[in-house]
């Protein structure tokens, strides 16, 4: 598995979810999909996401990198 993933706008929920486990954090760290109301569709792009929420999308694309690049402490 390589090292980093790239993520983009263009590339959907489930898929950042699978490109990385640690995308789920990213996504609750700015409070997407937590509750009933606001649940997110696994089909939506990142783009879609960041338009629908008000989410800067320069800040997220950039939390996910980082969360890729920050190794899992096992706790």
């Amino acid at each position: 598995m390589p090292e980093t993933t790239q993520f983009n706008l263009d590339m959907t929920i489930a898929e950042a979810m699978k490109a990385h486990p640690r995308a789920r954090e990213v996504f609750a760290a700015f409070h997407l999909g937590g509750c009933a109301h606001c649940a997110m569709s696994q089909m939506e792009t990142l783009g879609q996401l960041c338009e629908a929420y008000g989410v800067d999308a320069n800040q997220l694309l950039d939390a996910l990198e980082k969360a890729v690049q920050t190794p899992e402490t096992g706790e």
